[in-house]
């Protein structure tokens, strides 16, 4: 199964680093003051596979929303791709989410109604791709998915399902790749299949994003970043080196 990039980086993207300073983001709670983030600094330079790793409640998800702009940060400073987030309207953040960043969610957040192509092809029409529907069948057969264009998500195993959500991701030809959690509801064996297709992404060129919970996951990263509580408590190279897809047990 071919997983090499499925499309370029959109033409013109002037890099895809992530920048973080001083960053807080809180949230209030009755009373309480929950921090969920606290004071990260943070820089990810282009073309990384970095897993972001922590429990629950560590601030994975929160640090994930923020770079993507679909949050703002209570105080600090937030640059994607040398733009400054954290000044930027909605309606640019908007466009930036557009032409900069693709998601993957856990939970696959398919359209029921629209087949796997369709679902595929919204993401490239988002993005305003040309010729839409042919780059979702190009970029379906590149997850290795072409002959199950006319599935309904119901009609899907989980890790076909997941296939179906990095292809759309892909399709929008976004530089920054965000994934949360994308193996937590999958098989061992689908797991390192998507590893493997997200792996190749950054080898092409990509930004890619992980956040899990699953330490086996970051031993294939670049970089490894844990969070504790809303504050990054170590940053680095895997330990002991990057470990091989056929290395990983779960």
């Amino acid at each position: 199964m071919n997983f090499g990039p499925a499309v370029d980086a959109r033409t013109g993207a002037k890099g895809t680093r992530i920048d973080l300073d001083d960053v807080c983001r809180h949230f209030v709670v009755g009373d309480v003051v929950v921090r969920a983030l606290d004071q990260v600094n943070l820089h990810v330079d282009e073309s990384a596979f970095v897993v972001v790793l922590g429990p629950s409640g560590s601030g994975k998800t929160t640090l994930l929303n923020l770079v993507g702009a679909l949050d703002a940060p209570t105080s600090g400073t937030i640059r994607l791709a040398g733009t400054d987030l954290t000044t930027a309207t909605r309606a640019e953040r908007t466009r930036i989410r557009r032409r900069t960043v693709s998601f993957v969610f856990q939970s696959f957040n398919l359209f029921p109604a629209l087949t796997a192509l369709e679902n595929v092809q919204f993401g490239a029409d988002v993005a305003g791709r040309a010729h839409a529907e042919r780059l979702a069948q190009q970029v379906l057969e590149q997850v290795g998915l072409g002959e199950r264009g006319r599935h309904f998500a119901h009609q899907l195993s989980g890790g076909e399902q997941q296939r179906v959500a990095i292809a759309r991701a892909l399709a929008t030809g976004n530089p920054i790749l965000l994934a949360d959690e994308p193996t937590g509801e999958l098989d061992f064996h689908t797991g390192v299949q998507i590893l493997e297709l997200l792996r190749a992404q950054a080898e092409s060129g990509k930004t890619v994003v992980v956040v899990t919970h699953n330490r086996e996951i970051s031993r294939v990263a670049d970089r490894v970043i844990e969070l504790s509580s809303g504050h990054i408590v170590a940053d680095g190279p895997p330990a002991g080196g990057r470990a091989g897809l056929a290395d990983l047990r779960w």
